[in-house]
């Protein structure tokens, strides 16, 4: 290997893990300044949930068609274009004085986030061929996980501190400092697709139908929310219809219907995102409304999980450059399972907070087993010129799979709790709630278990 090879692939895992440490830093340690924010920009719930909200759709509806773009104009320079996005509007962010203000800001974020999701991964996966990519590719799941892991705390003791403006602020120099390594250290743009159109049409399709979907099943069972889904259906069909048709797709979707693994693994994370996601948000309301604890104690519990993520990714990818990657994802999916099957039998009676913790142990432990993998079987079985959709397709799967996850909470939390606030009174129908969402994410995390064993083997790509 030459100099200037290592010093690209030296470059490309810094890129890859300061990146994947920043987004999840930031949504974690926003969630808890949320209150704050609340009360200083006049936001009530709905508000509050647009805050997150914003930031998700966006990113989800964007993370393909800048894969696209980074395929055809070069991963690094989309992706140095989406740090210095990300840097202004995370200062545009901390300057919002009024409750649209920021979600306006954060929704920019998610499509900075999107230019960044879209080709961090790719850029990787670029640079280090087969038996090699898997233990890279858990350096950076790890980097997300700890990124998760110090989010909370960090941002609980910054909002204390110096207000929450401070945890915007605190991107804006991240942000810059990340951009400026991709710029100087990487060489070459990686573009895989170099001279191939942009499919435009496609594109509004796409958002179209992932905005209404999402926004649809929001609000099912309610009448706007089944018209805004069909809507969403509609526009999903045109867009298959139309990526069929065009000699220059924005999804390859015969790659998906001839790619057995490329499809699957993409069900499985999928599955497993919708399952999981929301495992911590509903965990915060039980310790901070059933335990009593204080939202930094809450915290502290909650960040057993990705502790134990962030400690076995790396194991888990270099396992996954050995042994068959779908076994070894599916036993992690399986854990996943049994995590959530035991988060079901929480009580009202103040279960111990030791299995509180035994319980985000395991599901941590089943989703370093399977993501990491998961990840390695997708980005080895297209060819190097698709990595940056494939990259894209996965992001977007995660962003789907979270969106999905809050959204199945608030519908099963609507249902038996009536849209009523969490008061001691209310407490049996909210721990009845968080029993149905635990069960309905473990039934999920079984479909994915199939889903994963149904890929076949992994066949990597040079």
């Amino acid at each position: 290997m030459t100099a200037a090879g290592g010093s690209n692939r030296r470059a490309a895992v810094a890129v890859s893990a300061l990146s994947g440490f920043i987004t999840p830093f930031m949504g974690s340690a926003v969630n808890v300044a949320l209150p704050a924010i609340a009360a200083d920009l006049g936001l009530d719930m709905v508000g509050l949930n647009w805050v997150a909200t914003a930031y998700l759709l966006a990113a989800g509806m964007f993370l393909l068609p800048f894969g696209r773009l980074a395929d055809i104009h070069g991963r690094k320079r989309i992706f140095v274009l989406g740090m210095l996005l990300y840097a202004l509007t995370s200062a545009l962010a901390a300057l919002a004085t009024s409750g649209l203000a920021m979600i306006i800001a954060r929704a920019l974020q998610g499509v900075a986030g999107a230019m960044v999701f879209g080709t961090g991964m790719a850029i990787l996966s670029s640079v280090y061929g087969p038996g090699e990519r898997g233990k890279v590719l858990g350096l950076n799941v790890a980097a997300v996980y700890i990124g998760l892991s110090a989010g909370p705390p960090a941002g609980g003791l910054l909002t204390q501190s110096l207000g929450w403006h401070a945890i915007f602020w605190l991107m804006v120099p991240l942000s810059l400092t990340v951009a400026f390594i991709a710029w100087k250290g990487l060489r070459g743009e990686f573009a895989g697709a170099e001279g191939e159109s942009f499919d435009a049409p496609g594109m509004v399709f796409y958002a179209a139908a992932l905005l209404l979907l999402l926004l649809g099943f929001s609000k099912v069972p309610h009448a706007a929310g089944l018209a805004l889904a069909a809507g969403g259906l509609a526009c999903l069909l045109l867009f298959l219809r139309r990526e069929l048709r065009t000699p220059a797709p924005l999804l390859d979707v015969r790659l998906l219907l001839s790619n057995r693994v490329f499809l699957f693994s993409n069900l499985a994370a999928l599955a497993n995102y919708s399952a999981t996601a929301a495992v911590g948000f509903l965990l915060s309301l039980y310790l901070q409304y059933i335990h009593q604890l204080s939202p930094r104690d809450a915290g502290l519990v909650l960040m057993a999980q990705p502790l134990v993520m962030a400690g076995l990714s790396p194991f888990a990818g270099r396992l996954s450059d050995r042994v068959e990657t779908r076994l070894v994802a599916s036993v992690g999916m399986a854990l996943s399972v049994v995590g959530l099957i035991m988060l079901s039998f929480l009580t009202a009676a103040a279960t111990p907070l030791a299995y509180v913790a035994a319980c985000l142990a395991v599901l941590g432990t089943g989703f370093a087993l399977f993501s990491s993998p998961n990840t390695n079987a997708v980005m080895g079985s297209v060819e190097r010129r698709d990595m940056g959709v494939a990259s894209a397709t996965l992001g977007t799967m995660r962003l789907v799979g979270q969106t999905m996850s809050m959204a199945l909470t608030l519908v099963v939390m609507a249902a038996l709790m009536h849209g009523e606030r969490i008061t001691p009174a209310m407490f049996p129908r909210f721990m009845l709630s968080l029993r149905t969402a635990f069960g309905i994410f473990a039934a999920l995390c079984v479909a994915g278990v199939f889903a994963s064993l149904a890929r076949g083997s992994h066949l990597e790509r040079a």
